[in-house]
């Protein structure tokens, strides 16, 4: 049997230019474009071109997932904007965010949010 070398978080990577990210659904549905991923070239097509694309014994994974609004601005204590986005829920009140400042906030450091909601550093990350 034939054994596939394993995939690299790498191997997904690729541009996509802001302008052609759908920000809402399109009045027509039967407008919709796709993205074909060929082994050697991409192809953008209508989507109405999906059922010549499978094939038998091929498998369809389904995304029913939403966009939240993750994206947060907030003010140091020293009047600093710090931006914060979120990149998962731990708890009802705990979240690991990715921080953007001139000069971040320190554990422990405290975010003024918008509506009167704070935000406290709880560790860093180098992973961000």
């Amino acid at each position: 049997m034939a054994t596939r070398p394993p995939y690299r978080l790498s191997d997904f990577d690729f541009e996509l230019p802001r302008e052609l990210v759908a920000q809402r659904p399109a009045s027509q549905r039967s407008s919709s474009r796709l993205l074909h991923v060929a082994p050697s070239a991409l192809h953008d097509l209508a989507f109405d071109a999906l059922p010549q694309l499978v094939n038998p014994g091929d498998v369809m994974v389904f995304n029913d997932t939403r966009v939240i609004r993750s994206r947060l601005f907030g003010r140091k204590p020293s009047g600093g904007v710090v931006e914060l986005l979120l990149e998962r829920i731990i708890a009802t009140d705990e979240a690991w965010m990715q921080l953007r400042a001139s000069h971040p906030p320190r554990v422990g450091g405290v975010v003024d949010l918008p509506h009167g909601a704070t935000a406290t550093v709880l560790e860093r990350d180098q992973r961000f």
